[in-house]
């Protein structure tokens, strides 16, 4: 009697994997997968399982990265609020100096980079834009000052400005 037996698949030759996996937003990277080909041929795995454990694992993965991502978005974003030159109560007006900059030398692709990666919020991003929107900030009012030789001889003391008000 011979019966059929169901012989074990197996690894295939090459794996051809989906790169966009589940509800993720992001394909995956190419290297990754190739790594995740070698360990699921090592473990002999058919196509269907190997497919089926990255679909499982990759979303769980991807999304744990965005949460460590988003973590230090926010801790960059903290930082800079409390920061010793720019940060506390003058936080807004010293974010509108540091805008400057950005506007004055920025282009739109650096924009949108500090945007999209959250680099925007990093403390020291935005210390060298808040240092450079002070360098190229118009100079502000001192006083009035007349110089070495003020006008009509009156010295700068107190009795001198007495003198000349109260003649």
């Amino acid at each position: 009697e011979t019966s059929e037996q169901e012989t074990k698949e197996g690894a295939p030759e090459k794996y051809e994997f989906n790169d966009k996996v589940a509800d993720a937003p992001e394909v995956l990277d190419p290297e990754v997968l190739t790594a995740f080909g070698e360990v699921a041929k090592e473990l002999d795995l058919p196509q269907e399982a190997a497919q089926k454990v990255l679909d499982k694992v990759a979303p769980v993965i991807q999304a744990r990265q965005a949460k460590e991502v988003e973590k230090a978005r926010t801790e960059w974003a903290e930082k800079s609020q409390s920061d010793e030159e720019f940060g506390g109560e003058n936080l807004s007006s010293n974010l509108e100096v540091a805008k400057s900059a950005l506007d004055a030398f920025g282009t739109d692709p650096l924009k949108q980079l500090l945007a999209e990666s959250g680099l925007g919020n990093h403390p020291e991003v935005i210390r060298f834009m808040y240092r450079a929107g002070k360098a190229i900030s118009e100079d502000s009012y001192v006083g009035n000052s007349q110089g070495a030789n003020p006008k009509g001889g009156v010295p700068k003391d107190f009795n001198g400005i007495a003198n000349a008000l109260y003649s």
